[in-house]
Order: structure tokens, then C-alpha cells, then sequence
């Protein structure tokens, strides 16, 4: 069988199938999208209270109330400076080191499977076009052994493969949002947890940790 009797074939089965594929691709975006919510929300925390304790803490002298605010606080934030406080007594250079590896860490964590948002988003609408033009190549044959006749099942065929593309762009529209909406939050957060922990930096002097 030639390529081109094979898209033939391909084309008689319709674009049936590609409204299945972008259905499964629409609810894996919203699974995708509540599990990544949860995360983010579950590690969400006063962090402006924390910020203020731990440097009235650190202002102290007291590690141990510091510790203890990070470690009540179930943050991105905290997560980050507790390592930071965990490597005190190694030296400053470590403190710094252990902030910036826990904060790109968590960073990783976060955008776990927000790569599929992103793919979903790119290519969704290229998922539906394959539909629309295997449907309107569906359409021309059907023109064809009809003779040239326009009849209400050929314009059915033609609103089919429409409804493929359409049916892209509302798959990928909502996965871009959410990608860059997760993107930015996550952004938001780790420079937070940056900000805070050159915060802790200052509070060790050079030499000491």
C-alpha cells in the first residue's frame, strides 16, 4: 500500500478519533492543574509574619527560635531557610550554598509536569488542524463519489472536521494560561525564598556559620 493510499485510509476513518485524543489531552491538563493547586496551596504560609519572627530571632542571637519558626511553617519559604539554617557552624560560603541548592531543588519540585501544560499548549491546536484536514479530505472524496453533489451529509463532514480545530484551541488556550500562571507563581515564590535567604545571610558574619 502506497503513502498515499494509506492517508486515504487514515482520512476514511474521520476525525472521530482526534476528538477522542484531544479529550483525554483536556483531562489530563485539569488533573494536572488541581494536583499542581494543591501542592502550591498546601505549602502556602504567613510568610510576612515568618519573615518578621525570624529576624527578631536571628536579631537575638537565637538560633534555636529561629529553627523552631521554620520548621512550624510549611512554606516554600521556610523549606528553603531551614537548610540554610541547617548548614550553620559550616561557615558562611555553606549557609549560601545549601540556601541556593534547596532553592533550586524546590524550584524542580514545583514544575514538576508543568512541561506537559506547556506541550499540551503548543501542540493541541496542531492535534485539532490534523483532524480538520483529515476531515475536509474526507469531505473531498465524498464530493467526489457524489458526483460533485453538495448534500447535508457532505456539510456535516465539513463542520466535523471544523469542530476538530476548535476543539484544539479550547484544549490549548486554558493549558498556556495555566502553564504561565503556575510558571509565575512558582517564580514569585522562590524569589521570596531568595530574598529571605540573603536575609539570613546577613546575620552571619564572614568566617563564622
Amino acid at each position: 500500500m502506497s503513502i498515499e493510499n494509506k492517508v486515504r485510509a487514515l482520512a476514511g476513518a474521520g476525525a472521530g478519533w482526534i476528538m477522542w485524543v484531544l479529550l483525554a489531552l483536556s483531562v489530563m491538563v485539569v488533573a494536572i492543574a488541581i494536583e499542581r493547586a494543591i501542592v502550591l496551596l498546601s505549602r502556602n504560609d504567613d510568610v510576612r509574619a515568618l519573615r518578621k519572627d525570624l529576624a527578631s530571632a536571628l536579631g537575638r542571637g537565637d538560633l534555636d527560635a529561629a529553627r523552631g519558626l521554620v520548621h512550624a511553617s510549611r512554606s516554600i519559604e521556610a523549606r528553603v531557610l531551614a537548610a540554610g539554617l541547617g548548614a550553620l557552624g559550616r561557615g558562611r560560603s555553606a549557609v549560601g550554598e545549601r540556601l541556593a541548592s534547596e532553592a533550586q531543588l524546590m524550584r524542580l519540585s514545583l514544575e514538576r509536569r508543568l512541561a506537559i501544560l506547556g506541550t499540551v499548549g503548543s501542540n493541541a491546536p496542531f492535534v485539532g488542524l490534523l483532524g480538520t484536514v483529515i476531515g475536509i479530505i474526507r469531505a473531498f472524496h465524498a464530493l467526489d463519489a457524489s458526483g460533485g453533489q453538495v448534500s447535508t451529509a457532505l456539510m456535516a463532514e465539513i463542520g466535523e472536521a471544523l469542530a476538530a480545530t476548535a476543539m484544539g484551541l479550547f484544549v490549548a488556550l486554558p493549558a498556556v494560561a495555566l502553564f504561565n500562571a503556575f510558571q509565575r507563581t512558582i517564580a514569585t515564590r522562590i524569589a521570596r525564598a531568595e530574598a529571605l535567604g540573603r536575609e539570613l545571610m546577613s546575620f552571619v558574619k564572614e568566617g563564622e556559620g
